[in-house]
């Protein structure tokens, strides 16, 4: 995540120091009625492409949910990695320190992707995830993913993917900050939640936006006034319409343009 442009580890990150109070408490693990056959996000989560009897295993593996309200973190930077979380609702962003200790968002989550990715090599995570908005994510607990994966060939392929576009969105992100201008970035950026929300199911033309104007000039490596006077701009020449932080994209063809190498 150009695709998702939600990345996981484009340059070096120093640990944050531990906190103890800046989130509020998580909403503890409980099991969930709703089974990996009746989600709406199945076709695009790990379960995709199971057979019905491969899903109701799947289903035993990730039948825990947990609740994230806003504000809060999923996990932190440092903490020893164990598990996998499927996005079911809500979004979440990833957020690791630079090395002039400044906070930096590397990454955007949206429902039906993966977050832990980036932990599993190394065995510890290198970000916060922090909730943008009340969130459910289903509990996977890796060891016995592995295990699953093992005997069930599909389910391998589907992992073997969600790492792919990890990769992808780190590659996503070393060219939106490397090589674009900050009008390039930001159209860059709108194009990505545009196909992220068609996967979903969603319009592609006209969606929410899920984090501040803040955070998103953080992630795109722009100021707030940059993103304010860019979509200001966007506006005005008729490349997008904005009502609060509702966004609607009226010529995909001239913001592809902008981008260049879309």
């Amino acid at each position: 995540m150009l695709q998702t442009i939600a990345l996981n580890q484009p340059f070096p990150i120093a640990r944050a120091p531990v906190r103890t109070s800046a989130y509020p408490r998580l909403v503890p693990d409980a099991r969930s009625a709703v089974a990996c056959a009746s989600c709406s996000l199945q076709g695009i989560c790990l379960a995709a492409g199971l057979s019905s009897k491969e899903l109701a295993r799947f289903d035993q593996l990730a039948m825990h949910k947990r609740k994230v309200n806003r504000g809060a973190a999923l996990y932190r930077n440092g903490d020893t990695f164990e598990t996998l979380y499927a996005l079911r609702s809500g979004a979440f962003k990833s957020v690791g320190i630079s090395r002039e200790g400044n906070e930096k968002i590397t990454g955007f989550h949206l429902p039906g992707e993966m977050l832990g990715l980036e932990a599993i090599s190394p065995g510890r995570h290198a970000y916060d995830a922090v909730a943008l908005e009340d969130s459910e994510v289903c509990v996977i607990p890796f060891a016995e993913l592995e295990a699953l994966a093992a005997s069930m060939p599909a389910l391998q392929r589907q992992l073997f993917r969600a790492l792919s576009s990890d990769i992808s969105r780190d590659q996503g992100l070393m060219l939106l900050l490397g090589s674009m201008s900050a009008e390039q970035r930001l159209a860059a950026f709108l194009l990505s939640l545009s196909r992220r929300y068609q996967r979903l199911g969603f319009s592609a033309n006209r969606f929410v936006l899920r984090m501040t104007r803040d955070e998103l000039g953080n992630y795109l490596g722009i100021t707030l006034e940059t993103v304010s006077r860019l979509m200001s701009r966007f506006q005005r020449e008729g490349l997008v319409s904005v009502r609060q932080r509702e966004i609607e994209l009226n010529d995909i063809e001239r913001l592809m343009a902008l981008v260049g190498h879309w």
